[in-house]
């Protein structure tokens, strides 16, 4: 399709990001309240502050071509502008076929024209499809793709099903979800009836949000016959974020489903205890500490949410590139990689202190004491309040009580 005489019938812009060059809708012409959320207002969906998102979905992109070290196909079927499948053949090497899609007219041909002003058009397909439709169509073998990223407004389920048979033997997905409100406890109903396990209103309910997701992915997948491994988790302003590889067979599969099970949590002593399994499970009533009733989430994902191999990956890309949030993706992928093999679930100090109506002392002291004593301690990517540890609510609670009388107070840090 030629598109040099394409006149959007909307405001439009051209941005620049990573080393592409697009035509984007002018989002302040789409703001006529405060309250207005100018990505959902434009007749095409383009959201700067993703661009983060985009960065590291390019690194995670490469770190997996330079694993599997052969040529790979990507497919993008929310393609929206096609910003982030542009920056996918631009700025990864190894990228060869690559399918992008939307199926809003007035999406297709802007990113059929920032395509083509890239001078990808013999690089890159653009359809004018469903999304579910564009990958089954690639389900079946010699058709699938090695590379899948669902990035919808909204919830990544609906096209769980068909992404996973469309991807080939060993390939990466990448899925961003930004329902949080049910993900993280809001509208339980809503995440039991989406993604199949229960969600709870904790502390650390944007790690409990991640690890639905990649249950409910574990869970689908394994319908198919397919083993998932993640590789890598983020957590957004607005969004979670979780990129897993897939490999085939039953075997796979069940050992997948091995490391599923349930989180307890007490919301009186701020207890919690993790289960693993889903078959014939007894999960505890009473907490263990203080014999209030326990909740439960899930069942969710109990495995790691992030593979140290793959995040030095990520940041040896990162270090070769220029990218505009450098420092913040060096900061993240060094946080996330140094909580990889930390305990479940974290403690969010100011909950604590608050409840124990104590000074709020500072993390780095928190963390420096809890290792003097023993304890495994770090900070975390998910809150910047948060600590992991395998430390007991109850002996955290403690050592609190004790730094109260001999650290001075910085709930601002």
């Amino acid at each position: 399709m030629i598109l040099e005489s394409f006149k959007p019938s909307f405001p439009t812009e051209i941005i620049e990001e990573g080393r592409v060059k697009v035509l984007v809708p002018e989002l302040k012409a789409f703001v006529k309240l405060p309250s207005d959320y100018a990505p959902s207002k434009a007749p095409v969906f383009y959201n700067p502050v993703m661009e983060l998102n985009r960065d590291l979905a390019v690194l995670a992109l490469q770190a997996h071509q330079r694993k599997v070290e052969r040529e790979i196909s990507v497919c993008e079927p929310l393609t929206g502008c096609g910003l982030r499948g542009i920056r996918f053949a631009v700025e990864v090497d190894g990228v060869g076929k690559t399918v992008l899609s939307d199926i809003n007219g007035q999406a297709f041909r802007l990113a059929s024209y920032n395509v083509q002003m890239n001078g990808l058009s013999k690089r890159i397909t653009v359809r004018m499809k469903e999304a579910n439709f564009v990958l089954s169509g690639h389900s079946a073998p010699r058709m699938r793709f090695d590379f899948i990223d669902i990035d919808p407004f909204g919830s990544p389920v609906p096209f769980l099903d068909s992404a996973v048979r469309a991807l080939r033997d060993g390939g990466l997905i990448a899925l961003t979800a930004t329902d949080m409100a049910s993900l993280c406890g809001v509208h339980p109903r809503a995440c039991l009836r989406k993604y199949g396990g229960n969600p709870l209103r904790t502390e650390y309910c944007h790690e409990l949000a991640a690890r639905l997701i990649a249950g409910c992915l574990t869970t689908v997948a394994a319908k198919h016959d397919l083993g998932v491994s993640v590789v890598f988790t983020h957590r957004g302003e607005h969004y979670s974020r979780v990129y897993a590889t897939v490999k085939y067979g039953a075997k796979n599969a069940d050992e997948s489903m091995g490391n599923m099970g349930f989180i307890l949590h007490c919301f009186k002593c701020f207890h919690r205890e993790t289960k693993k399994g889903l078959y014939e499970v007894e999960l505890l009533k009473e907490c263990r500490e203080c014999g209030s009733r326990l909740r439960v989430a899930g069942p969710l994902w109990l495995g790691k949410l992030s593979d140290t191999g793959f995040c030095d990956m990520m940041e040896q890309e990162s270090r070769k590139r220029r990218l505009r949030f450098g420092a913040k993706i060096a900061k993240t992928l060094n946080l996330i990689k140094s909580e990889s093999s930390a305990p479940f679930t974290y403690f969010v100090v100011d909950n604590l202190c608050d409840a124990l109506n104590l000074p709020v002392p500072p993390l780095k002291v928190v963390i420096e004491a809890l290792r003097k004593e023993g304890f495994q301690a770090s900070s975390t990517h998910f809150s910047s309040r948060g600590v992991r540890s395998d430390v007991s609510a109850f002996a955290l609670k403690e050592m609190l009580r004790g730094l109260a009388k001999t650290t001075p107070s910085d709930a601002g840090e």
